[in-house]
């Protein structure tokens, strides 16, 4: 059994309405236990037990939010240790060209950082997934297919 981890902040909701249909794709991968947690619920443990750790915020300046950065920032007492695990990252934003595709690289970026695997998508939706406002259903199958994705990287790692 692999393990993933959704790890998100949300302030209106709507972050948190797409970490849901993250967890509901990666649960459609066999063998995988899938963990949604709050960020200020999650610990450097929780991040040093999943092999695959997905990450949601709204965005802020083009930014993740502080509650997700500073978990980012506390992982640097556990650097090295994430080194080999499967990373992806979501945001909501509210509206178009207002930062959504930095705020995906700047939580990827510090999945890089920690020597983790990130897998692109060729041909949309590049860097992860993103919403404007309250997800809708297309951004929502957008979420599941990230979350089934990243879960079937996980598992085709930790099986070979």
């Amino acid at each position: 059994m692999v393990k993933v981890l959704i790890v998100y902040d949300s302030k209106t909701g709507n972050t948190e309405k797409m970490a849901l249909a993250v967890a509901e794709g990666a649960r459609q991968v066999k063998g995988v236990e899938v963990g949604v947690k709050k960020v200020d619920q999650t610990s450097l443990d929780d991040l040093l037990a999943a092999d695959g750790i997905i990450m949601g915020s709204p965005t802020y300046y083009g930014q993740m939010s502080a509650k997700l950065k500073t978990l980012i920032d506390e992982s640097v007492k556990i650097h090295g240790k994430l080194e080999g695990k499967v990373g992806a990252a979501f945001t909501s934003s509210g509206g178009t060209a207002t930062g959504a595709e930095t705020t995906l690289l700047s939580i990827l970026n510090a999945m890089l950082v920690h020597g983790m695997i990130v897998q692109g998508r060729a041909d949309d939706k590049h860097y992860g997934a993103a919403a404007v406002e309250t997800p809708d259903e297309e951004e929502l199958e957008y979420c599941r297919e990230l979350g089934k994705r990243t879960a079937s990287l996980v598992a085709k790692l930790k099986s070979s």
